[in-house]
């Protein structure tokens, strides 16, 4: 049956230079089709230390030889993005016991999932991580707690936004914008934690330059952080564990002290969200940021941001699986995930499948997705724009199955992957796939941008808005 899915999955919208990619909504929907008389209800409740409680629900077929791989695969899937959607360490599930141990094993050590359950367990949540099948009446309730946080704008405010390639910082005196700028950096693999360090107080030094004083501190950037402390981010992949233990946990909590103001630091994906909700005076808002990594966030139908993780670099988005071409996240060790499909990481492997030849002082993702760009608005390069096309593309397919999981109304894309014309191509090409394999969703559902100037600085403006007015 896995083969007949995977089948059924082929877009009508090709992805130019990824012909095998087999979209996750496509699959699913392929999967529910089949659903009859026998379906059988499969619940998870997903458990954090402190009793926050999240709930999703789905249906599989009935257990037979021939449905036994698709209903795992379905679940398994499933059950990926919930972790990495709403975040957890612990896991209970009630109904299909013959699908629940195997989950239990692929997250258990030295399974197939094992470092999403240490990510899950040992970084984020400082606490073991479990999956255990358990009776329907042992299922705890539901327990979501909400935040409001941003949006404030009063006294003289610096705000943040630190990126794999660039840091952006802005100065803002009672919602006015008196100064932005972004400078270069290159953290990624270095293994000195001043380095991050340096240029974050460097950056907060540019800014301050322009403000008479400085009342608060709103940060954001990639990763997972609980409480202003750095529970695990990209941002300082490479550092011994030491160094990060003793100086990276704490590094923002430390600048705070030292700056004598408040500080608040936001994953970049909640800040993109909320920078949607803002500006577009509208919600619910699903935001992503395409940069060295994928990042996401959201604000709710009340237009109030969740405590989930919306860590969407790691949700699937492929189920070819191990299939020829699927790409490997290079940390997770996973197959089909959304980091490869919307960042500078998709453009600089669709180029490479296309054929670009770069120069050799062209050889990192930041210069190769600069060098597309180039093409693009200066030479109108086809094989730039049929590249641009396929993270449209592929956008489109994510959208539709985030649907599943998300209460969707506005999307907003930002990053530097969007800068340019090909910004307008993936908005262009998402909207397109919605219409024409998702009608139900694309009537629910805009895709867009802010405008430029936003799309490259918002993020630090809007993080300037997170200290609340009250603690001024």
């Amino acid at each position: 049956m896995i083969g007949k899915l995977l089948d059924e999955a082929i877009p009508k919208f090709g992805i130019p230079f990824d012909p095998g990619f087999r979209p996750a909504a496509l699959w699913v929907r392929a999967y529910c089709q089949r659903l009859g008389a026998g379906r059988r209800p499969l619940l998870f409740a997903l458990r954090r230390p402190d009793g926050t409680v999240f709930h999703h629900s789905i249906e599989l077929l009935p257990d037979t030889p021939e449905t036994a791989e698709a209903n795992y695969r379905y679940a398994e899937r499933t059950l990926k993005y919930l972790l990495w959607q709403k975040g957890a360490n612990e896991v209970l599930a009630s109904g299909c016991p013959e699908v629940v141990p195997r989950l239990a094993a692929a997250y258990a050590p030295g399974g197939e999932r094992s470092f999403d359950a240490d990510f899950m367990g040992n970084l984020v949540f400082l606490a073991p991580f479990s999956v255990r099948a358990v009776k329907e009446s042992e299922i705890p309730a539901p327990n979501e707690p909400k935040f409001r946080m941003g949006g404030c704008w009063k006294g003289c405010r610096i705000g943040f936004d630190l990126g794999g390639s660039d840091r952006k910082c802005a100065a803002v005196i009672d919602g006015e914008v008196v100064h932005t700028e972004e400078v270069p950096w290159a953290p990624i693999g270095v293994a000195d934690w001043r380095y991050r360090r340096d240029g974050i107080i460097d950056s907060l030094k540019r800014a301050a330059a322009h403000l008479p004083r400085v009342d608060a501190i709103g940060g954001s950037s990639a990763g997972v952080y609980v409480n202003n402390e750095v529970r695990s981010a990209s941002l300082f992949r490479g550092i011994p564990k030491e160094d990060f233990d003793a100086h990276v946990r704490t590094l923002f909590i430390d600048i705070a002290r030292e700056w004598g103001v408040p500080l608040y630091l936001m994953n970049d994906g909640d800040v993109t969200a909320l920078a949607g909700a803002i500006q577009l005076n509208d919600h619910p808002v699903l935001g992503m940021a395409f940069g060295t990594s994928l990042a996401g966030g959201y604000c709710g139908p009340d237009g109030g941001l969740t405590p989930w993780l919306n860590e969407l670099a790691f949700v699937p988005c492929d189920f070819r699986a191990q299939g020829p071409g699927c790409p490997q996240d290079d940390w997770s060790g996973d197959y089909g995930c959304g980091a490869q499909y919307l960042s500078q990481q998709a453009v600089g492997r669709l180029a490479l499948a296309a054929g670009v030849e770069f120069a050799p002082d062209c050889d990192t993702l930041p210069l190769r997705l600069k060098e597309m760009q180039r093409r693009l608005d200066k030479e109108d390069d086809p094989v730039a724009a049929d590249i641009f096309k396929a993270v449209g593309r592929y956008l489109g397919y994510t959208v539709a199955y985030a649907a599943d999981f998300y209460t969707l109304k506005r999307f907003l894309a930002l990053g530097r992957v969007t800068s340019g014309r090909g910004g307008d191509i993936i908005i262009s090409e998402s909207t397109a796939v919605l219409k024409g394999e998702f009608p139900e969703i694309a009537e629910k559902v805009k895709i867009e941008m802010p405008d430029e100037t936003s799309k490259r600085h918002g993020q630090a403006v809007i993080a300037a808005t997170l200290p609340p007015d009250e603690v001024i």
